[in-house]
């Protein structure tokens, strides 16, 4: 007879801190009377990804704020509250708590309350998405305002919650990757240091000392191009030229004999359309698997060029018929603004997925996709994205107001490619690569 016998009980991970580099020292004392900066008004760090900057930064933003303020209201912002939740929140709640912090947070009223030493402030949380994003803001009062990836929000979020900042001793905390020499934060803050009352330090991932060298190599690998120069060496730089520059003629397209005969069977089939009504329209049929994005095909009408434009139950009958010689697609991946589009396929019952459309995190995505040869076309049947993709540069004239974004022209198979690649390949995906 045998006696089942019940599994052990195995306990959660401890969750484990890394010691802080000397910079990282540096941005945890330094609103401290010792310190030689505590009358600043701001600190601002920049400087390359995965540097340690919001660990330390946000860790010493409750810090001072429990130990200056009891009974106020403070900001903490990122892009979107879900990013700043997950980049920022979770992880930094982990450490509070270790450290005997009381921390209650409240999702509906996007807030936190923290409490330590009998004193108990408010925290609330903010996304600087867009020019809109400021009227979330007003009419608060703020003893301090906290910035994740501040590079990315508008000018004037930022400065309508600095504005809020109006109670005695509140000061700004600032983090972010770099962007272009243009762009209104460094224009602004980094070169304005003095009269803004602001410390700036500079990271690099040789700050984070949680990072092993085979780490830190890996990450290297992911960029490439101006991507490289701001997201690993930290520096502020200009977008110019080829967008895709990395891209091999030889490496990153293939034939037929270069492909798996299993291919059609095993990969996850995606069609990808870039809408166009007086634009070209694009179709691009990919197989996607699990390591490499093959672009099999291409649909491109240009209504301009043929003198004629489609109506979208013209494009409907194209795509049925571009889409038959295969396997039923996952999903066909379009903008979210081709409305009418949308709707039409849906009535012939045409699985849709919005596309994720963030332009600049969509090229540095679809750049490492290309630059480690896991994004190939076929060198025949895709004429079209071929011809753009060597014609697709940044414009030089948005570039110098600050406003990073490519030329728009000869974009059309550009926009249908880093929508699939925006949406389908997640950052784990391209990190494990």
């Amino acid at each position: 007879m045998v006696t089942a016998t019940a599994p052990k009980k195995v306990k959660p991970a401890a969750f484990k801190f890394q010691p802080f580099s000397r910079k990282q020292k540096q941005v945890l004392t330094w609103w401290m009377r010792e310190s030689p900066y505590h009358d600043m008004d701001a600190i601002i760090c920049d400087g390359s990804v995965r540097a340690g900057k919001t660990v330390a930064m946000s860790l010493s933003y409750v810090m001072w704020a429990m130990e200056t303020f009891d009974g106020q209201n403070l900001g903490m912002a990122g892009k979107t509250i879900s990013a700043l939740r997950r980049n920022v929140i979770i992880p930094l709640k982990r450490m509070l708590k270790s450290r005997g912090y009381m921390v209650e947070e409240h999702l509906t009223s996007n807030s936190m309350t923290i409490g330590r030493h009998g004193r108990v402030n408010e925290f609330y949380l903010f996304g600087g998405r867009d020019e809109r994003s400021q009227d979330l803001i007003q009419g608060i009062t703020l003893a301090g305002m906290f910035f994740d990836e501040v590079a990315l929000m508008p000018e004037s979020f930022v400065n309508q919650a600095t504005a809020r900042c109006s109670v005695t001793g509140s000061k700004y905390w600032f983090n972010c990757n770099p962007s272009g020499p243009f762009h209104w934060f460094k224009l602004n803050w980094l070169e304005d240091l003095k009269k803004k009352r602001a410390l700036h330090l500079h990271f690099t991932m040789d700050d984070n000392l949680s990072l092993s060298e085979h780490t830190k190599n890996r990450l290297k690998s992911l960029y490439t191009g101006v991507f490289y120069q701001r997201n690993i060496l930290g520096l502020w730089v200009v977008a110019e030229g080829a967008i895709y520059d990395m891209w091999d003629d030889e490496l990153n397209t293939f034939d037929d004999d270069d492909i798996h005969p299993a291919l059609k069977v095993i990969g996850k089939r995606y069609i990808t359309i870039d809408y166009g009504t007086q634009n070209p329209m694009v179709f691009l049929d990919c197989y996607d698997d699990g390591d490499t994005i093959w672009i099999m095909n291409e649909y491109y009408y240009d209504g301009r060029a043929r003198g004629r434009q489609k109506e979208d139950s013209e494009y409907a009958d194209d795509l049925e018929k571009f889409i038959a010689d295969g396997p039923k697609p996952r999903y066909v991946i379009i903008d979210p603004s081709a409305a009418s589009f949308k709707a039409t396929l849906r009535k012939r019952h045409v699985r849709t997925k919005d596309a994720d459309n963030d332009v600049i995190e969509g090229i540095r995505a679809m750049s490492t996709m290309i630059y480690l040869r896991k994004l190939r076309v076929h060198r025949k049947n895709c004429p079209n994205f071929l011809m753009e993709r060597a014609a697709y540069v940044w414009d030089d004239k948005a570039v110098k107001r600050g406003d990073e974004k490519p030329v728009k022209q000869s974009d059309h198979a550009m926009d249908a490619c880093r929508y699939l690649v925006k949406t389908i390949v997640k950052p784990k995906r391209l990190y494990t690569a």
